[in-house]
């Protein structure tokens, strides 16, 4: 699924030219000091940096799938590369680059770009952040006036040795770039304004290289060789193993980086420009294609590793770049400027250099990041990695931040607070907050053999799974309970009834919905506590429901709330039909009024027979439980909290998976749940006068608009041709045509699933379809008005049928720029 850009013309391309023209100067001033200044942290030759930085503008510029990110040498591959050099050397470096640009090409190829991302976001920062601590640790020697040592630990355990041994030139020339550099952008009034057009790392560079020369002050500078020394690559010499872990590792980071880098650079843009103004979305497959075209070529070169650069992309499109072309001329000038300028480029202090790259590194560890993984209590995995990445290197802490994660996955599913309590009355209340697997069973025994016998008793039940052995841990001790003359109630934090029966653990996890009563079924006839009902005696009531459960069938999905049972495979054709045929017996058996005598009734048909068992179970088994809250409801007319916008599709029923009840939802139901815009052609007014109603009339709290899984209307979208004879349904479905076009354009937020991507096409629009039908109901009078107040809310929700799971659209975008629905589970 693509979408083209729109067509440039002449006159529009010789018109963005000035733009692009100026931002790639902007670029370029920041390019060149960075550049060398990341040469100078890996131990790589100088030019190395002005190499990857003219080779990732112009290569990756032109090839590459994110149109305004720019690319060269990072810091997020300075740790890799000085620990390459250092093991195999600069030549055997350049060659395992190029390998690594074959890697991304194979990647790009197998279209695994948008995979990549699913990483944990707490691993990736904490990557990031333990090469920025390692970069930091290893500069600050240089400023200091030293060498740096080989790894992290040896550099902090240098330090005090070099903070004996100042240099007190280096260590003034450091300060001065770091003050100029954090202090440029705070510069005051109208002439600071003017001078903050200058980049603040070229001005910080410049106005210590001035300060150096102007007072002849004698400390190491730039010394770039002549390009007839440049060193090129060669086959690579070393253990097989450690050769590829390093291609490994170099594919690793630089896609990781460079795809985080496209996806930042895209939120930049939307939020900086409208929709007119924007370049296409960044294509990660072809943006990792690009990249690898660049490794290649630098690595033949003699340049060091490339990547998307988060730095200078974000300088590109504050600049006003409007194409690919701004990148494409900044990687031409640093080209120029690396054979025209070397003069001026060895006035540079090396010192000057190593601050910059140390202020760039400490800015990786940022605390927004850090904020973010803490409030999704993932700063342990975040932490972790860190360190594991100062202490051992980038692969191996990735490694560890990866089994941490699962660790903590594990214990967070395997973590389980069982407690017990005394309630007023003498009854006692269990609560289990967590999922209940084999590792609880003793604690849970424990506790339950603690409840006395014949006292009422309460389990709460507040997680979203139960394995076998703890299943059958409750079960024995409810039939224990209900024998010694206790009785009990299952719910779940909601107060829901829960299921524990004899038959099987998914019946556990299903609450009787419909009745209203919150009883279940099986052995020990558990009562929970429906909607404003109490908890009734577990013995009572439990023939009734024996003996309904028989009318209804053994088979676990034939539930209360399930009257139409012939969508069960498992029953005979004979049993499915017992309804409709013991209808037809009594019919002809009753006396007849009028008509020929001896003459039969015609048997009524099957869905008649469906139709009037179901409202015969109603009346039966529901009508006595709500009879009392409809009568009020009668008196004091409809008060829905929301409007629910649904589709037709019966599979879903909006009572059972929001439980809800009479007066809760004024629904509105219309194939693929389409809200039609305000004057479109073919406006169906139904729609419309609905939303009308409830939300000045009823005055609604929020508007939920919710697809599901498997939607006709939407496959019928996917497979629609044009020409084809206009029906009724077809002209309803120009309504969905809108959704359509946002699932195949780049300027729109992706929908996703938490925790995956859409399974298919038709999953794909289901979702997207979701978040354009919110769009077109801002678009009606009253619901737009209503926002501005600050009295209305729209929500959009996902049913996956075949999973029994809802979803809630989550506000914004997430780190990957997705809308993202979030699973709902017992705990919300």
């Amino acid at each position: 699924m693509t979408a083209t850009s729109p067509t440039r013309t002449p006159q529009g391309v010789r018109k963005d030219l000035p733009a692009d023209l100026s931002a790639s100067i902007t670029v370029f001033l920041i390019a060149i000091p960075l550049s060398l200044g990341i040469a100078l942290a890996t131990g790589a030759p100088l030019q190395a940096g002005l190499v990857a930085a003219a080779v990732g503008g112009i290569v990756a510029g032109r090839l590459g799938g994110a149109p305004l990110q720019v690319s060269g040498p990072a810091a997020g591959l300075t740790v890799v590369t000085a620990e390459l050099i250092q093991r195999y050397g600069w030549r055997t470096t350049c060659a395992i680059t190029v390998l690594a640009g074959l890697c991304q090409l194979g990647l790009s190829a197998l279209r695994t770009a948008r995979s990549a991302l699913m990483v944990s976001p707490a691993i990736v920062h904490g990557m990031l952040a333990g090469i920025g601590v390692t970069i930091a640790l290893a500069q600050l020697h240089i400023v200091l006036g030293g060498t740096p040592q080989s790894s992290a630990v040896a550099n902090v355990l240098g330090l005090p040795g070099q903070l004996a041994d100042l240099h007190p030139v280096a260590l003034g020339i450091s300060a001065l770039t770091l003050v100029v550099l954090l202090g440029w952008p705070r510069l005051p009034g109208r002439t600071g304004r003017a001078l903050r057009k200058v980049p603040a790392p070229l001005a910080a560079v410049a106005t210590a290289t001035a300060f150096a020369a102007l007072a002849g002050l004698s400390l190491p500078r730039v010394d770039l060789p002549s390009w007839r020394s440049h060193a090129l690559p060669e086959m690579p010499e070393g253990p097989v193993l450690g050769l590829i872990a390093a291609v490994l590792t170099i594919t690793l980071v630089g896609s990781v980086e460079s795809l985080l880098s496209a996806v930042a650079t895209d939120k930049l843009i939307a939020s900086e420009r409208g929709t007119d103004n924007r370049p296409p979305r960044a294509d990660l497959d072809r943006e990792l294609r690009g990249q690898g075209a660049a490794n290649i070529l630098s690595g033949a070169l003699g340049g060091l590793p490339i990547t998307g650069v988060a730095v200078r992309s974000v300088a590109n499109v504050k600049s006003g770049a409007v194409s690919r072309k701004s990148s494409m001329m900044h990687g031409f000038w640093v080209l120029l400027a690396a054979f025209l300028l070397v003069p001026l480029l060895d006035l540079i202090p090396l010192a000057t250099l190593a601050a910059l790259v140390m202020a760039v590194g400490v800015q990786m560890v940022s605390i927004t990041h850090l904020r973010s993984v803490t409030r999704h209590r993932e700063a342990l995995v975040y932490g972790t990695t860190i360190v594991a990445v100062v202490l051992g290197g980038v692969l191996e802490g990735v490694a560890v931040g990866i089994a941490v994660a699962v660790a903590l996955a594990m214990h967070r599913l395997a973590r389980t607070r069982i407690t017990l309590e005394r309630l007023d009355g003498g009854a006692h209340r269990v609560r289990a907050r967590g999922q209940l697997t084999f590792l609880a069973v003793p604690r849970l025994s424990r506790v339950l053999n603690q409840i006395p016998h014949g006292t009422h008793s309460v389990i709460e039940l507040e997680g979203s799974f139960m394995d076998h052995a703890a299943y059958e841990t409750i079960q024995d001790w409810q039939q224990s309970h209900l024998a010694h003359g206790g009785s009990l109630e299952v719910t779940g934090r909601s107060g829901q009834a829960a299921r524990i029966t004899g038959e099987d653990p998914d019946a556990a996890r299903e609450p009787d919905e419909a009745d209203g009563t919150g009883r279940t079924d099986g052995a020990g006839g558990v009562h929970g506590s429906g909607r404003g009902h109490d908890a009734r005696n577990a013995e009572g009531g439990h023939a009734g429901e024996r003996s309904r459960r028989a009318q209804r069938g053994t088979h676990h999905c034939c539930r209360p709330w399930t009257p139409w049972q012939n969508h069960c495979d498992h029953r005979a054709p004979a049993t499915r039909t017992a309804t409709a045929a013991t209808m037809a017996e009594a019919a002809a058996a009753a006396p007849q009024d009028g008509g020929a005598k001896g003459s039969s009734p015609a048997p009524r048909r099957r869905g008649a027979g469906q139709l009037a068992s179901g409202i015969s179970a109603f009346q039966r088994d529901t009508a006595p439980h709500v009879r009392d809250e409809l009568a009020r409801l009668a008196r004091e007319g409809q008060r829905p909290s929301q409007l629910f916008i649904t589709c037709a599709d019966s599979r879903l029923v909006t009572s059972m998976i929001t439980a809800s009840g009479p007066g809760d939802l004024f629904t509105v139901r219309n194939v693929g749940n389409l809200v039609p815009l305000p004057g479109a052609e073919s406006t169906d007014d139904s729609v419309a006068a609905a939303i009308e109603y409830a939300v000045d009339v009823l005055q609604v709290d929020s508007i939920t608009v919710c697809g599901h899984s498997g939607c006709g209307a939407m496959q019928a979208l996917l497979s629609s041709t044009p020409g084809v004879a206009t029906t009724p349904l077809r002209r309803w479905l120009r309504h969905g045509l809108p959704s359509l076009k946002r699932m195949a354009s780049r300027h729109h937020a992706w929908a996703r699933i938490a925790g995956r991507l859409p399974a298919d096409a038709v999953e794909q629009l289901c979702l997207t379809n979701v978040v354009q039908q919110l769009e077109h109901l801002r678009a009606h009078e009253s619901v737009a008005r209503r926002l501005a107040e600050g009295s209305l809310e729209l929500h959009g929700m996902y049913f996956h049928v075949g999973e029994a799971q809802a979803y809630l659209l989550s506000e914004g975008e997430d780190f990957f720029d997705c809308r993202v629905f979030d699973t709902v589970g017992q705990h919300a």
